[in-house]
């Protein structure tokens, strides 16, 4: 599947990365990644055992050791701390440290977050991870926090767009279903960038009872035997859409 998606992209997009969930965050998939010329993002187990590099020289006698100190979570040295945050009781932590695991044959670049509650000084923990050993903390972080946007975009392709409705079953048809949906997702997020800076919070709810109105006045014009002027066409249109939205209202221009 990785493999026609990268042909079907055919190098007008650069892609470097393959980001997964937790799921896939293990050795097959990170190999498989990379026969694909990709490196791999993900998530291992809260419970991963990782090493931290040796730090006793060799000794000239057989295979180097590639194993040091068990990491701790809980104790990790403060050296490999890159950024501190402060959010009421909660002391959020990042460290950025070149990790073995044993079931992976190279070393991983790994990215601890640890949060601290000041009040029960309980912690958690979680380890994202790359193959890209020079990807930095802050990047890596940014990236895996994208499988939220695309996790968003399924759900508004449900929710909105017809995902979970098509009855179809045959192949070219599932096709056309699912990418009208996925097209529409792309095509509301633009309207809603186009609307945010004058209407705050402009979701896709607003954007069906904006277009939904419009639609119905234009419907409405048609029966009637004298058009309206412009100025009460405008505040009818504005009135129209905002029945039914969430995040935008029009009391200002309501006709009288």
């Amino acid at each position: 599947m990785l493999k026609r998606v990268l042909a079907t992209i055919d190098g007008g997009i650069a892609v470097k990365y393959l980001l997964l969930d937790g799921y896939f965050g293990n050795n097959n998939v990170l190999q498989l990644t990379r026969n694909c010329g990709l490196h791999l993002i993900s998530k291992l187990r809260r419970d991963a055992a990782l090493y931290l590099p040796p730090t006793t020289p060799y000794q000239g006698r057989g295979r180097p050791a590639i194993y040091g100190e068990k990491l701790n979570p809980k104790t990790i040295d403060r050296k490999y701390r890159v950024s501190t945050q402060t959010q009421g009781n909660i002391l959020t932590e990042v460290y950025h440290i070149t990790c073995r695991h044993k079931k992976f044959p190279d070393p991983l670049n790994i990215v601890c977050l640890r949060k601290t509650d000041a009040k029960t000084q309980k912690t958690s923990h979680v380890f994202l991870f790359s193959s890209d050993l020079d990807l930095d903390a802050e990047t890596l972080i940014e990236y895996y926090s994208l499988r939220f946007q695309i996790e968003f975009n399924f759900r508004d392709a449900k929710q909105f767009w017809g995902l979970d409705d098509f009855m179809n079953v045959k192949e070219i048809p599932v096709r056309n279903a699912v990418n009208l949906s996925m097209f529409m997702v792309h095509v509301s997020a633009k309207l809603r960038e186009m609307c945010s800076s004058e209407h705050p919070g402009f979701g896709v709810s607003d954007i069906k009872a904006k277009y939904r109105g419009e639609k119905y006045l234009q419907e409405t014009l048609k029966i009637l035997p004298q058009k309206p002027e412009p100025i009460v066409i405008r505040n009818i249109a504005e009135h129209l859409a905002s029945i039914g939205a969430i995040h935008y209202t029009a009391n200002q221009s309501r006709p009288g």
